[in-house]
This record gives structure tokens, C-alpha cells and sequence, in this order.
């Protein structure tokens, strides 16, 4: 069996998160090494899961070993692309947490840097992978919803700000507050689902009203993340705003760590001239008429949600096997200019095209 031999890069709640969800549990993963600038984390890794992966505290190290095939790169955004050029340089297939970095100049480096090491780089792109997504996505491939011509999505939190005072809540560090955090996930699987057209306009408003008050959280997703007592926090909270598309098609967008609604909730919900898809928290329904009358389906059966899992078998399959990727670098290029684009429409007060 031929075996991907992988590092990982990053050590804490998402790498940790890695090698639960897939790392231990797939036969054609060798784990070699872990590396992380806090040596207790790459302890931690090789005392509880892979006690015969190497241990490196610099990733510049870690490259230099060719006992590695490719990298998860799990550490703070800014990281990302300087890590993932490197790596490819180096002759290193990429895995990289979302987002692909923290300004489109940095993605398109990143993709640059692939083609031209003639390497895999994948971006985490999850929801794709769930039941639901999947389902949709051929259904709207089919041309059952008809045509695609606006839609909304989000991920609204009542409390759930990540590591408050830590990089998270750190633009240098984070690029930016939940637009880039959560809405890289449902921007891009609303645009996915619609196709792919090709962004061409943004315009948006972001608000920091949480920053200061109590750190409480009804959010198991505000898990990831150091907080820092008297940390910074020069991001937004909220955004919300309006993206056009090159045919014509509109995407309304909302997302926040901290907002007085009711409950948690992450949905894309997209208008078709013949059918409504809705993703709800990884759950699907479909608005449609037959025979002239209102009709809504729910497809039977369990909808799974363990895209993450499924999304690093992709990358295996992709670097093993030659397999078709879910993601192309360039749609990591069109996500960050999307958010790029947004912050600037919300410091200017104007519509942005890009």
C-alpha cells in the first residue's frame, strides 16, 4: 500500500483536531513529524497519538527533512502562505487550513508556488464534503433548481468569540475578525454551489461591539484559540454585505462571533427559477413546485457532516492516486479577494470592484 508521509505543522485545537478526526484513523497516512514553537504541543502529539514522529520547533527545519511528503499546515493565518511557499520549494506537497491566507496577493503566491514546484496545495474546503453539499451540488449541476440568481448565507453566533486577545482577535495575525473566519467556509460554498461564477463586486460594513464585556460563549466552534487577558482585539464581531458575480447572480452575507440573536447558525440558501436550496447547520431542504403545487422535499436519510475528514482523504487521493481535487488554487485566489475586497468597501463607505 502506498503510504503519504505528512507533517504536521501546528500542533494546537485544530492540528490536534486533524489527527483525531483522520490522521489516526487512515491506513495510507505514515505521521512523521509535528512540529510547533511550543515544544509541549509536539510532546503532546507524540506522547498521545504517533510516538515515533520526529519532533521540530521551526518549520525552516522541518523542510529540510526528506523523510517528509507534504505538510497540514494548522498554525494562525499569517503563516499560511510563508509557510506553504517554503514548503513547495522544498519539493513539499501542502495541506492548509483555511483561510488561504490573509490577502489575495499572499494566495496567489501560494498557488504560484505550487504550479511551479509541479505540487498539490489544497485548502481546506470542508463543507463541501458533507452529505448535504454533496447532494446539492448535483442537483443544482443538473439544472433542477434551474438557474442560480441570488442567495444569501451566514454563520451568526450569540456568543462565540475565538481566543479573545490572541491572534484571532489580532488583524496583523488573523487578517481579520469572522468574515474571514467563518465566512471563507459558507461564502465559499454558496459561490461552489452556484458554480463558481466569478466574483466581480463587493460592498460591506463590519462592527466591533464585543470587545470589550464578559467572554461568555454558547459556541463549541469559539473552542479554538489562546485568549489573552488584555489582549488585542482590532477586528470586527459582525460584517455583513452584498457580492455581484459576472452573471448577473448576488450573494447577501452575514457573519459574527458575537450577535443578540436567538441561536447559532451556519446556512447558504440559494434562489433558483425552478427550485430553493438550503443548507441549514449541514441540513438540506428543497422549495419547489410540481404539478402546481408548493412542494418541500428532505431528501431521506442521515446527513452526515464529517467533511473534514473526507476533505484531507481528498488530499491523499489527489497526491496517491492522481484523484480530481474539490479545490483549485485559483478559487482560494477569487475567496481572499472577495474578503480583501469587503474590508476595504467597509473602511471607505463604497462598493468595491474587483
Amino acid at each position: 500500500m502506498k503510504k503519504l508521509r505528512i507533517a504536521l505543522v501546528g500542533c494546537g485545537g485544530m492540528g490536534r483536531f486533524h489527527i483525531d478526526y483522520f490522521y489516526k484513523h487512515e491506513p495510507r497516512i505514515e505521521f512523521v513529524a509535528a512540529c510547533d514553537i511550543l515544544p509541549e504541543r509536539t510532546q503532546a502529539v507524540v506522547d498521545g497519538s504517533f510516538p515515533g514522529a520526529k519532533q521540530y520547533a521551526d518549520y525552516r527545519e522541518l523542510l529540510k527533512d526528506p523523510d517528509v511528503d507534504a505538510i497540514d499546515i494548522c498554525t494562525p493565518n499569517y503563516l499560511h502562505s510563508e509557510i506553504a511557499v517554503a514548503a513547495f520549494a522544498a519539493g513539499k506537497h501542502v495541506f492548509c487550513e483555511k483561510p488561504d491566507a490573509i490577502d489575495a496577493a499572499k494566495a496567489a503566491a501560494m498557488r504560484d508556488a505550487a504550479a511551479k514546484a509541479g505540487k498539490v496545495l489544497m485548502v481546506m474546503r470542508n463543507n463541501r464534503f458533507t452529505d448535504a453539499a454533496k447532494y446539492l451540488k448535483k442537483y443544482v449541476a443538473d439544472g433542477r433548481a434551474g438557474e442560480i440568481y441570488a442567495g444569501r448565507c451566514g454563520w451568526q453566533r450569540r456568543r462565540g468569540i475565538p481566543g479573545k486577545g490572541g491572534w484571532f482577535t489580532t488583524k496583523a495575525q488573523s487578517g481579520g475578525g469572522p468574515l474571514i473566519d467563518l465566512g471563507v467556509h459558507m461564502i465559499d460554498l454558496a459561490v461552489w454551489l452556484m458554480g463558481n461564477p466569478r466574483p466581480v463586486a463587493v460592498s460591506g460594513q463590519t462592527f466591533r461591539k464585543f470587545a470589550e464585556g464578559s467572554d461568555v460563549s454558547d459556541s463549541e466552534h469559539s473552542q479554538f484559540g489562546d485568549a489573552v487577558a488584555g489582549g488585542t482585539f482590532d477586528v470586527e464581531d459582525l460584517a455583513m454585505g452584498f457580492i455581484r458575480f459576472d452573471n448577473g447572480a448576488v450573494l447577501q452575507i452575514e457573519f459574527s462571533w458575537a450577535s443578540n440573536v436567538g441561536k447559532e447558525r451556519r446556512f447558504v440558501e440559494l434562489l433558483g427559477t425552478k427550485a430553493g436550496v438550503v443548507v441549514d447547520n449541514s441540513q438540506m431542504k428543497i422549495f419547489t413546485e410540481e404539478n402546481g403545487e408548493l412542494l418541500d422535499l428532505v431528501p431521506p436519510g442521515e446527513q452526515k457532516d464529517d467533511g473534514h475528514a473526507r476533505n484531507l482523504k481528498n488530499f491523499v487521493d489527489v497526491v496517491l492516486d492522481g484523484a480530481e481535487p474539490c479545490y483549485k488554487p485559483q478559487q482560494g485566489v477569487d475567496m481572499i479577494a472577495i474578503l480583501e475586497g469587503f474590508y476595504k468597501s467597509a473602511a471607505e463607505g463604497r462598493e468595491v470592484r474587483l
